[in-house]
């Protein structure tokens, strides 16, 4: 999934919101308790990195929750800056292919994303049928 953050001050806000409702309003005076630290690192990561207030957000599991033969096995976020550059080489959109949502890009396998990660979470050689592979 590729998202552009369109208002970022908007993300963070929400973001603080949701680990205010999580941790509870800091009482004044009371400091130095786990539940205290852990609040102020999220505070201050969500602070620092969009992506990290984007993903204290969502839960992966929700996102998949619903779709009927899934099963979230394991969820993890990247996220980099970039500029976004839809003539640029290397932009695959695939609207344009025929080749559905992964398109190989230069110094991809051949068969896209799906044949590098086996459904079981392990290129073990004992991935089953590749309609299963994630």
């Amino acid at each position: 999934m590729v998202l552009e953050v369109t208002d970022l001050d908007a993300l963070t806000g929400t973001a603080l919101e949701s680990i205010a409702a999580e941790y509870g309003e800091p009482v004044a005076g009371v400091g130095g308790s786990d539940s205290a630290e852990e609040r102020m690192h999220a505070e201050a990561t969500v602070r620092a990195d969009g992506a990290e207030a984007l993903a204290s957000l969502v839960d992966p599991f929700d996102l998949v929750s619903e779709v009927p033969g899934v099963e979230l096995a394991q969820a993890s976020w990247s996220s980099e800056s970039i500029e976004y550059d839809p003539d640029a080489e290397g932009w695959d959109d695939a609207d344009d292919g025929e080749e559905g949502l992964f398109l190989p890009r230069d110094g991809d396998d051949e068969e896209g994303y799906g044949d590098t990660v086996a459904h079981n979470g392990k290129n073990d050689g004992e991935d089953g049928d590749p309609a299963q592979r994630v």
